[in-house]
This record gives structure tokens, C-alpha cells and sequence, in this order.
């Protein structure tokens, strides 16, 4: 029987055994180059790409694990968020070598959140959807991961959504992830701000050119939010507190 692991009208994801089955997209194929070099290289933590099936939709192996809303908890852990920087760091050295033949943007995976990872018994083991891979540089990812882990949003927000005890020690949290990936922690926060501003931009300039869902989020006041969250890790980066 079909498992839907994702129900969207524009990204509707199902399962089919030991397979997954997405839509196609314009940037698919470089995806595609990118997992196919990932397999290549021995990188265990990406699904595989096995092909387009009759209905148009790619065919990549299905990661067991868990995923998604699952994701937040293992990532408040600080052994999760170790671990999720050491698997961003293992990605980066292997993606350092790829040359990719199509448009030649992908670098960064572009989405790196605890909702994106496979975990098992608290440790990430898969990395899901790299639609919004890109070439940026390496400190993107870093910055995007710690806008959600450690995360940069209110003690209220970080309690109820993304499954903390109690109120979060950002600068304790953003020195864990920095240690695990090997970078230092100074202008971290500034970066978060910086890739913040680069994601408002982007998701203007899809809506502009009707790429979906982006053209909905600016329909429905998503740019608003972004603003809201772009000025709460202004102020949280300006007090230059190194953890």
C-alpha cells in the first residue's frame, strides 16, 4: 500500500516500499548529478537516485528512520545537535569535490534542518529533500542549521515548537554545533542574519517567476515573518557575545 509522507499540492511525496516518489522540478536533474556523485563517493547518508517512473516522478531509496516534526526533539538534545554538526561537516568535505556539468550551483544542501535528517536512536543518519540545494558558500549551511538549533527565536517559540525543556542557552548551543562541524564560533550569529536576508530575497524573486510554493508563502504573509525573524537575530547578534 502507498504510505503519503508528505501531502502537498505542489511537493506531494509517497512511498512505495522501499522507494520514494517525488515530483519532478526544473532543477531536478542537478539534483539528481548531486546524488548520483554522493553514491559514488561512499556518502552513506543520502537516499539514492534510482530513476523516473512511469508517472514522471523520481524514484529515490527510502531512508528508515525518524523524520520531519520527530526531528526537533533529537536536535534540542545536545548530543543530537553534535552530531548534526558533524554529519553537515562530513557532507562538505565530500561535496568539495563535486563538479557538476548542469548549471553549476550546487554546493550547499540548502535545507539542513532537524526536520530533513533521519534519526535513530537520536543520531542523524539520512539527509532528506535537496531541493534547495545550492552553491553558496559552506558557512550557509552552518548558519541555516543554527537559525532552527539553536535556535534563533524566542524562549516561548523554542519551548513549544521546537521541543526544548526550558529556555535554550543559544550561546552554550551555538559553541556545540561550531565544535562539531570545526568552525569558529566568531560571527556566527551576524551569518545567521546574513543567510536570513539572502533566503527573504530568494523567496521574493521565485514568487516573481511563479515557482510554487514560494508564490502562496508571499500570498499569505510569509515575507512578513521572515522580516519579524531577520530583526529578532539582529538584535540577538549585535549584543557580541562569543559562547
Amino acid at each position: 500500500m502507498d504510505e503519503v509522507l508528505q501531502e502537498s499540492v505542489h511537493r506531494p511525496v509517497i512511498r512505495i516500499g522501499d522507494t520514494v516518489r517525488r515530483p519532478l522540478h526544473p532543477w531536478s536533474a542537478s539534483i539528481h548529478e548531486l546524488l548520483e556523485f554522493l553514491a559514488a563517493a561512499g556518502f552513506p547518508y543520502s537516499p539514492r537516485f534510482l530513476g523516473v517512473d512511469d508517472e514522471g516522478r523520481e524514484v529515490l531509496t527510502y531512508l528508515e528512520g525518524e523524520s520531519g516534526g520527530d526531528g526537533w526533539r533529537h536536535a534540542a538534545d545536545e548530543g543530537g545537535l553534535a552530531a548534526m554538526g558533524r554529519l553537515l561537516r562530513e557532507y562538505h568535505d565530500v561535496v568539495a569535490g563535486f563538479r557538476p556539468t548542469h548549471d553549476g550551483r550546487i554546493m550547499c544542501h540548502g535545507d539542513f534542518g532537524p526536520w530533513n535528517l533521519v534519526w535513530r536512536d537520536g543520531v542523524p543518519v539520512g539527509i532528506l529533500d535537496w531541493d534547495y540545494a545550492c552553491r553558496r558558500p559552506p558557512v550557509h549551511d552552518v548558519a541555516y542549521a543554527l537559525e532552527y538549533v539553536a535556535p534563533f527565536r524566542d524562549d516561548e517559540e523554542a519551548m513549544r515548537s521546537y521541543r526544548h525543556p526550558g529556555p535554550p542557552d543559544r550561546e552554550r548551543r551555538i559553541g556545540i554545533f561550531a565544535r562539531a562541524y570545526g568552525i569558529d564560533v566568531d560571527g556566527l550569529a551576524e551569518q545567521v542574519v546574513i543567510q536570513q536576508e539572502y533566503l527573504l530575497d530568494l523567496v521574493r524573486q521565485l514568487a516573481a517567476q511563479g515557482q510554487q510554493p514560494h508564490q502562496d508563502w508571499v500570498r499569505d504573509g510569509v515575507e512578513a515573518e521572515m522580516e519579524a525573524r531577520i530583526a529578532w537575530s539582529r538584535r540577538y547578534s549585535r549584543r557580541n557575545v562569543a559562547p
